[in-house]
C-alpha cells in the first residue's frame, strides 16, 4: 500500500518558486488501478517520480508498505526500486542496440541472474506480449506498439509489485492503445498495482479510479466526473 502524507514539491523556475504538488494526500490500495489525469503542468508526472522513489518531496511523507521511501539512504530506494517497482515510460526507454530479448534482460542482468536465467525470462515475457517471433529484432526494426509491449515485458522481469505508467499510450494510434492496454488490465489482475498518468480520456477509463491533479492538487472524481 502506498501512502502520501501532505506531499509538496517545488522548485524554481526564473527566480519564481513553482508549486508542482500541493499538500498532497493519497492512499493508493495493494492491486489499485488508478489514472492520474489533469492538464500538461498540474504536477501528473512530478507525482509518478515521488511514488517511484526518484524525486523526494519538499515536505511530507511517502510511504510504501508502511516504510517511508525517503528515510531509506539512496542504495536502499534504489535497492527497493528494483524489487517492488516497474516503470512504463511513454517513450518506451528501449536501447537501441540491443534486441527485445536483451532489453528484457536488463533489469535481471543488474539483480544478478545468470545468463541463461535472464534469457528463460525474457522469452517467457516476450511470448506473454504476444512478441516471440520478435525476440531477436532491435527496437528500430520494431512498431510503436511493439517497443512498448517490450518496454511491458522488461517491466515484467523483476515482477514488480507496483508499475508506474507515465502516458503508457500516448505515442500509440488507437488500436494499439487498446492493445497495451489489455496488457496492463492483465498485469492488475494479477494482483498488481497500477499508478498511470494519461492525457486520453479512453486510457484512463481502464483504471479503477481516477485522480484529477490541478495546480498540484489532487481530487478524487467518480465515473460520471471522468466522463
Amino acid at each position: 500500500m502506498y501512502e502520501l502524507k501532505s506531499v509538496t514539491q517545488t522548485y524554481e523556475r526564473r527566480g519564481q518558486t513553482v508549486t508542482a504538488l500541493d499538500h498532497c494526500s493519497l492512499e493508493i490500495p495493494d492491486n489499485d488501478f488508478i489514472a492520474i489525469v489533469g492538464p500538461s503542468g498540474s504536477g501528473k508526472t512530478t507525482l509518478l517520480s515521488v511514488l517511484g522513489g526518484m524525486l523526494a518531496p519538499s515536505t511530507g511523507e511517502v510511504l510504501l508498505d508502511d516504510e517511508s521511501l525517503y528515510n531509506l539512504s539512496i542504495e536502499e530506494r534504489t535497492a527497493l526500486r528494483g524489487e517492488k517497482i516497474g516503470f512504463v515510460f511513454q517513450s518506451f526507454n528501449l536501447i537501441s542496440w540491443m534486441t527485445a530479448c536483451e532489453n528484457v534482460q536488463v533489469p535481471l542482468m543488474l539483480c544478478g541472474q545468470s545468463a541463461e536465467q535472464q534469457r528463460e525470462r525474457a522469452m517467457e515475457l516476450l511470448d506473454r506480449v504476444g512478441l516471440a517471433d520478435r525476440t531477436e529484432h532491435q527496437p528500430a526494426e520494431l512498431s510503436q506498439g511493439q517497443q512498448q509491449r517490450v518496454a511491458l515485458a522488461r517491466t515484467l522481469a523483476n515482477d514488480p509489485q507496483v508499475i508506474l505508467a507515465d502516458e503508457p499510450t500516448g505515442n500509440l494510434d488507437s488500436e494499439t492503445r487498446q492493445q497495451v492496454m489489455k496488457y496492463l488490465t492483465e498485469f492488475h489482475d494479477d494482483g498488481r498495482t497500477i499508478v498511470m498518468v494519461t492525457h486520453d480520456q479512453e486510457t484512463a477509463a481502464f483504471a479503477k479510479r481516477t485522480i484529477r491533479l490541478v495546480a498540484g492538487v489532487t481530487q478524487e472524481l467518480n465515473i460520471a466526473d471522468a466522463a
